[in-house]
């Protein structure tokens, strides 16, 4: 649940276009949730899987693969964004992320030119452009939010990636105040489940607890955010979901419950949520940096480069990213 006593958002990581018409609005209408959050991956799964596009897909006949694409992802951001808008329109988020081409990935002036063009296509304000951190999008974030265009940062796993995104949003932010934009917010959306696949086998070889990794390094990125003190820029807690038996599903909900924040998270995650401990609000950040340091130097110490693993993680998710915009543009061109 949505938990405005702490500020606690939760955000829905999903889009399908009969779960909007559907189920989504139930969602916001019990405050559940107050967002929600797509990237390429959600969105080759739900145009390539549903048959609610197929009427549409059988009117656009003679455009290319990306057009045909952006038709469909346009009217499914447009219709989450209008059901969002009235908690956009009391303060309370209500946003709605759609996120460029994952080939522009190193090109500034293409994501910023498609950020453009998708936003004013989509024509409601409380739209967040998707920039993955890399070199090339920092510089995208900065004009993208000059525009006047809320930006939500993707693809983060390092502090310093964070750190980045967080002085280009903030100049941003203060070139579009100048400039007469209004409620210009961003999100740096920290992956966190993935450390912990990648390296719980290893911890426990070493004797170090399993699936930590992920929380507390995002719990180390919220810190510094929290710390510089921007009010519309927020730690987002961004691949959430858990993989088998393991560990609860709503463990990364729970474990990074802070004021401040949000959490996006797929349905199933929201719903074991809801199931297990919608009333619990107990939060479980801020964690020390003194703690967090000496927990990443025991890592170091044990021969895990965590330069290399956040190097990684970030090129693999580009390319996962890349492999899924390009099976959906094979199957609909």
């Amino acid at each position: 649940m949505v938990n405005r006593d702490i500020n606690f958002s939760l955000w829905l990581d999903f889009i399908e276009r009969d779960y909007l018409k559907n189920e989504f609005g139930k969602l916001i209408e019990q405050g559940v949730v107050n967002g929600a959050t797509s990237n390429p991956a959600i969105f080759a799964s739900a145009i390539t899987s549903s048959p609610a596009y197929k009427e549409q897909l059988a009117t656009l006949e003679g455009k290319t693969a990306k057009e045909k694409y952006e038709a469909l992802a346009i009217e499914d951001i447009r219709t989450a964004a209008q059901m969002l808008r009235p908690l956009y329109d009391k303060g309370d988020d209500g946003f709605i992320s759609i996120e460029v081409d994952p080939f522009l990935c190193n090109d500034t002036k293409g994501t910023i030119e498609e950020g453009k063009r998708l936003f004013k296509a989509i024509g409601e304000p409380n739209v967040m452009v998707k920039v993955p951190a890399t070199q090339a999008g920092y510089e995208a974030m900065t004009s993208l939010m000059e525009n006047g265009i809320s930006v939500n940062a993707t693809l983060v796993f390092s502090p310093k990636q964070a750190t980045q995104c967080f002085k280009a949003m903030t100049k941003g932010i203060q070139q579009g105040e100048k400039y007469g934009a209004c409620r210009l917010e961003a999100v740096i959306s920290v992956f966190v489940s993935r450390f912990d696949r990648a390296l719980d086998s290893e911890l426990e070889a070493c004797g170090i607890e399993p699936s930590k990794t992920g929380i507390y390094n995002a719990s180390k990125i919220y810190n510094m955010i929290e710390n510089n003190g921007i009010p519309n820029i927020r730690a987002l807690f961004a691949s959430t979901g858990v993989k088998g038996d393991e560990l609860l599903a709503d463990y990364y909900i729970k474990g990074l419950m802070a004021s401040h924040s949000v959490n996006t998270a797929p349905l199933s995650t929201i719903e074991a949520y809801l199931k297990n401990s919608p009333s619990d609000t107990k939060e479980a950040l801020p964690i020390e940096d003194k703690f967090l340091n000496g927990y990443f130097m025991n890592l170091e110490d044990n021969g895990f480069n965590m330069n290399d693993i956040y190097k990684k993680l970030l090129d693999d998710g580009l390319v996962a990213f890349e492999k899924s915009f390009q099976a959906m543009l094979d199957t609909i061109k």
